[in-house]
Formats: C-alpha cells, sequence, structure tokens
C-alpha cells in the first residue's frame, strides 16, 4: 500500500528525527484540524477506514464496529475523538483523567526504542484533569465507542489511600454519563508513591467505593504486566465481589532486568518510565490467558502491547481478548496500520472458518 510505503520510507525517518513529544504533540494539533470539519474526515475515512460484518460485535451493550482501539495515553485530554473514527479505530479510550489537573512528570519523558519496536514512557499521567475534559465532551456525540481511563493525581497528597480513593472518584464521577464504559488504571508505572491499588486489601476499598456511584457504564481494570501470579490471584479474587467487567491486559512494563534482555544492542533504556511495544507484548500475551483461564472467561479481556499486525492482534483474540488495543504499533507502522489488521484479520478468520471474530475468542486459550 503507497501510504505504508510513504509512512516508512519518509514521514517515519523525519518524524523520528524530533523530540518524540514534539511530534506527538503535533500529531494531535493535526489531528484535531483533520476532525474540525467532514471534508477532512472524510477524505481521512477513504484513505485509512475498513469495515466488515465479521468484525462486528456487541459487548457489555455496546456495539464495536471492529475490535481495535486507541489505547489510553495517546489522547490524553480527549482532543482526538473526532478524527480517530475516520483512522479506523473501532474504538477510543481516552486520559488517563486524575482528580485535579496534572502537569505530569519533568522533560524528556518520552523516548523511541528504535531497533526494539518499543517506546519507553514517563509522562506521569500529564492532563487537564477532570473539570477541562468533560466540559469538552459534554454532550457530544461520538461515532465509535469511548473509553474514560481513570487514574489518581500524580502528586504526594494521594499516596494516603482514603486521599488516593478520593481522587480516583472525583474524576470518576464527572464521567458517569459521558461515553461508553470506564477504565480504573491501578497501574500506572510513573506516578508518586508506586502501584498502591494493586494491593488487594487497598483495591477492595477503591472498589467498594466506586461500586457506590450509579453509572450504567461497564467498568474494566487496567492491570500491571509485572504481577506475580499471587498477586494476580489476589486482584481477581478482589474484583468478583465488585462491579468490574473486565480487563485491560497491560501496562507499561518496569522490569528493567527483563527488558534489556530484550532490548536491541543499539538501543539503551533510559533511567526512568515504563515500556510498551514488542518489550512488553509477551507478558501482556501471559496475563491474557492467565486471566481468561483462570476466570472462565467470565470477564471481557481487552489485550494491549506490542500489536504492529493482524497476526499480533489475532493471537491476542485466540488467548482470550475480545478487544485490542495499540498506540507503539502506530507510531513505528503509520495510521494505515489499523486498517491493514482488521483487513487481515478478517482473512485470518475465513482461513479458520470463522464467521464472526467473537467464535475465535479464547480459542487458544487453553492450549500450551
Amino acid at each position: 500500500m503507497i501510504t505504508k510505503f510513504l509512512y516508512k520510507n519518509f514521514l517515519r525517518p523525519i518524524f523520528f528525527l524530533g523530540d518524540p513529544e514534539h511530534v506527538h504533540d503535533l500529531m494531535t494539533f493535526s489531528g484535531r484540524l483533520l476532525g474540525s470539519n467532514f471534508l477532512t474526515r472524510g477524505l481521512t475515512s477513504f484513505m485509512f477506514s475498513y469495515s466488515h460484518p465479521a468484525l462486528e460485535q456487541e459487548i457489555l451493550g455496546i456495539e464495536f464496529k471492529n475490535p481495535i482501539g486507541l489505547s489510553a495515553g495517546f489522547d490524553k485530554d480527549a482532543l482526538l475523538t473526532d478524527i480517530m473514527p475516520s483512522v479506523g479505530f473501532g474504538f477510543e479510550e481516552i486520559g488517563s483523567i486524575t482528580g485535579e489537573p496534572c502537569e505530569g512528570n519533568p522533560k524528556p519523558r518520552l523516548w523511541r526504542l528504535k531497533n526494539s519496536k518499543s517506546l519507553v514512557v514517563y509522562y506521569g499521567l500529564k492532563n487537564e484533569g477532570p473539570e477541562i475534559i468533560s466540559q469538552r465532551l459534554k454532550g457530544k456525540r461520538f461515532s465509535i465507542p469511548i473509553g474514560t481511563s481513570i487514574a489518581k493525581t500524580n502528586c504526594a497528597d494521594t499516596v494516603d489511600t482514603d486521599k488516593g480513593i478520593a481522587d480516583y472518584i472525583k474524576a470518576f464521577k464527572k464521567f458517569t454519563n459521558i461515553g461508553d464504559y470506564f477504565t480504573i488504571n491501578i497501574s500506572c508505572p510513573n506516578a508518586f508513591g508506586g502501584l498502591p491499588f494493586t494491593d488487594a486489601g487497598k483495591l477492595d476499598l477503591l472498589l467498594s467505593q466506586i461500586d457506590q456511584i450509579p453509572t450504567k457504564k461497564p467498568i474494566f481494570l487496567k492491570m500491571a504486566p509485572d504481577l506475580s501470579e499471587k498477586e494476580l490471584d489476589q486482584i481477581i479474587n478482589v474484583v468478583k465481589k465488585h462491579k468490574v467487567r473486565g480487563f485491560i491486559c497491560t501496562n507499561l512494563t518496569k522490569d528493567r532486568k527483563r527488558a534489556s534482555k530484550l532490548t536491541h544492542k543499539k538501543d539503551s533504556i533510559p533511567e526512568n518510565g515504563g515500556l510498551s511495544g514488542k518489550i512488553v507484548e509477551d507478558l501482556s500475551n501471559q496475563m491474557i490467558k492467565a486471566i481468561y483461564q483462570k476466570t472462565k472467561g467470565k470477564y471481557v479481556i481487552i489485550g494491549v502491547g506490542g500489536v504492529f499486525s493482524a497476526e499480533d492482534a489475532y493471537k491476542k483474540i485466540k488467548l482470550g481478548a475480545s478487544l485490542v488495543q495499540l498506540i507503539t504499533g502506530m507510531i513505528f507502522e503509520g495510521p494505515q496500520l489499523i486498517g491493514e489488521i482488521n483487513r487481515g484479520l478478517v482473512k485470518l478468520l475465513q482461513k479458520d472458518g470463522y464467521k464472526n471474530i467473537s467464535q475465535a475468542i479464547g480459542k487458544a486459550g487453553f492450549t500450551h
């Protein structure tokens, strides 16, 4: 495809010369412009979008035109909800949004590992806060499902358990009637105080408070890839008592020892930040399979981490994911990747004799 050739041979080399955060901000600005009128949205859709009945699903009462979504962390302030459907995404997750506006961590906070197909991210939950973002989206009609990722503000105050929970609740309440599903992000590796709500007791307290807030939106829990099996089992046991309907597997990895073995010798890993892309792919797949097996497919799983092709996405689906998200793959491969993956998924489904993507979910989940 000509778009892929142009991106990989001309645009990407230029983008990769620039500071990653500056390029991201430029892409956000361009995306807002393209999403601002029906002509540029239509042209973008003509270039990138692809649809097929085999990719359509209804999950938790939400209609998905295809299973490929934009992961949280790209559209932090919900500025791109008008253009992402035209790029071909079946859904988008905004945020993470925290109880208070957050500047994030000091720059630099985004690096490319060019030869390892990975990014190192140290943004630290930068976002404009729930007041501004909810006002931006209030009354807006979306053409694809929108997830809202909620986290606690990256600051010393929220290390206290009660204050941390209050921070989650403040952001959560602003979006009860905006978008289609919630994600409770307990796994950002770059926030002050670490990951306190991966502790079963503290997670139980947090979810107990969230249970009391009226909302029709299903709730997902975003998981850290570096959990032990014991920690994973404890989290699943807590979730069984609450209104959580699914898991997102996974966030960024901080395991430097493991990452260094997977990193190309030409790439050096910065001291700060979590790693995305191919370096986290196996951890993501292992957790998808583990949760699907442990819960016997009871929960909806969204797989994220290292998706660069239809085969990558299909592997996650066959391990137990109903939906798949990406960011890093699009940055390395180009915006045409979403359409490529969806076309490829249709071919893989036909090859396996499935009429709909839902038939493939978990088909490899109980094999070695």
